[in-house]
């Protein structure tokens, strides 16, 4: 290991600082309560979105003081901030009236052919296909849809603590492992697929056939525990009187894919998203509230994680690899749970020399542990915001996001290092 400089150790403490924050946000919220004069400043710490973005703004003034403001530009200039963008980008197209009630109505049609109970059925299919739906539309989308299906036929009907969690725990973990059938879907495989010449045959036969059965038999477990609450529910929403049109579907399904199409280009797809705003306005009446409110505190949150997580690499990728492939997998396994995944495999993508057997491991292994915790897969923050008001006090403890999750994580073990 490389000895640090002084802003690396900073940093590194930062970070820390950061993941211990995200796990005490609840204790902001009561000093929120018990001094009424600075509860706005104690509310807005006590957001978990909040959280990498405040530390990384305390992680460049402090660079401004001990390396200078010229230092502190050039490291902001020098992150990819394109991830963060195109999250934002995709939560509000995704989240749009149309985009989702033609969600409904492939999930709607999908449940129809399965033997179950109405409500049943439609969670089952929300929690083993629209994952896999990750591979394609990429994973922040399936998160967006899912989660917002999740949240309005279910959620909104006073489901109790323990499916919450028990879905949302399994919906991080399918919804990570689920984006491996392609090579540009999961943030993990992506940032290693070009280097390492993955492409999506090599991703189907490698990773994809594996993912499949551990979503899908995922899936079928939380809904087999818990159908005879959803059987229970009153899902009978009223359907709102104003007709879609097809035309209207077919315009918003293009601008996803437009924005899916180059994701890689923020020129681009923060062009067409502008370009959507101002359709959806001339067209209100198609629309609920957009939510850009929530897709604006993931894409902070995201832009937090880039900016501290760019200062890591002194001690995690000398921690990688002085692992051997069987070590390396679940030590991507665990390390994903306190950093972004895409980072662990984008700091292999720089190692030379790697055996098949390592690229393996430590794919696999991050794609694996991409459940347990807000942070360690990118789409996590947006199904956050979308679910966290229908948990008590707003708010999706870590622990119980963790726990919830390791039950769906051994699942993925067992498929990628047992299968």
């Amino acid at each position: 290991m490389t000895e640090a400089t002084t802003v690396q150790m900073l940093a590194a403490g930062l970070f820390a600082l950061a993941i211990i924050h995200t796990f005490s946000t609840k204790f902001f919220e009561q000093l929120a309560h018990r001094h009424p004069a600075h509860a706005g400043v104690f509310h807005l710490l006590g957001e978990v979105e909040v959280v990498f973005g405040f530390w990384a703004m305390v992680l460049i003034v402090a660079m401004g003081v001990l390396a200078g403001r010229a230092d502190a530009i050039a490291y902001l200039d020098s992150r990819n901030f394109t991830e963060p963008m195109f999250v934002f980008a995709i939560m509000v197209i995704a989240g749009s009236r149309p985009i989702l009630r033609f969600s409904l109505a492939l999930v709607r049609m999908a449940a129809s052919f399965i033997p179950l109970h109405q409500n049943v059925a439609f969670y089952f299919v929300t929690m083993a296909l629209v994952p896999l739906l990750g591979s394609f539309i990429t994973e922040p989308a399936a998160m967006t849809l899912a989660a917002m299906i999740l949240r309005d036929k279910f959620f909104a009907n006073g489901i109790s603590n323990r499916l919450m969690y028990a879905t949302i725990g399994t919906l991080f973990v399918n919804i990570s492992i689920g984006g491996t059938l392609t090579p540009f879907a999961a943030p993990p495989v992506l940032m290693v697929a070009g280097t390492w010449g993955w492409d999506i045959w090599f991703m189907i036969a490698t990773f994809g056939w594996k993912a499949l059965i551990a979503v899908v038999f995922n899936g079928l477990v939380v809904t087999m525990v818990f159908r005879q609450e959803l059987a229970a529910l009153d899902t009978g929403a009223a359907k709102s009187s104003e007709r879609m049109p097809m035309l209207m579907v077919v315009i918003h399904l293009l601008f996803l894919a437009g924005v899916v199409a180059f994701a890689h280009h923020p020129a681009v797809f923060m062009g067409l998203l502008l370009f959507f705003l101002g359709f959806v306005t001339a067209y209100k009446r198609y629309q609920d509230r957009l939510i850009l409110r929530e897709g604006l505190l993931v894409a902070f949150f995201l832009a937090g994680l880039v900016v501290l997580g760019g200062q890591q690499q002194w001690w995690l990728q000398p921690l990688l690899t002085g692992m051997d492939a069987t070590t390396v997998y679940f030590g991507a396994t665990a390390l994903t749970a306190v950093t972004d995944n895409a980072a662990l495999t984008y700091l292999g993508s720089l190692v030379q020399g790697l055996s098949p057997e390592f690229k393996y491991a430590l794919v696999a292994g991050a794609v694996t542990g991409g459940g347990l915790t807000i942070i360690a897969n990118a789409p996590n923050p947006a199904g956050f915001a979308i679910l966290r008001g229908h948990f008590p006090d707003e708010a999706i403890h870590p622990v119980g996001l963790l726990l919830s999750a390791l039950p769906p994580t051994l699942v993925a073990i067992v498929a990628f290092q047992v299968l």
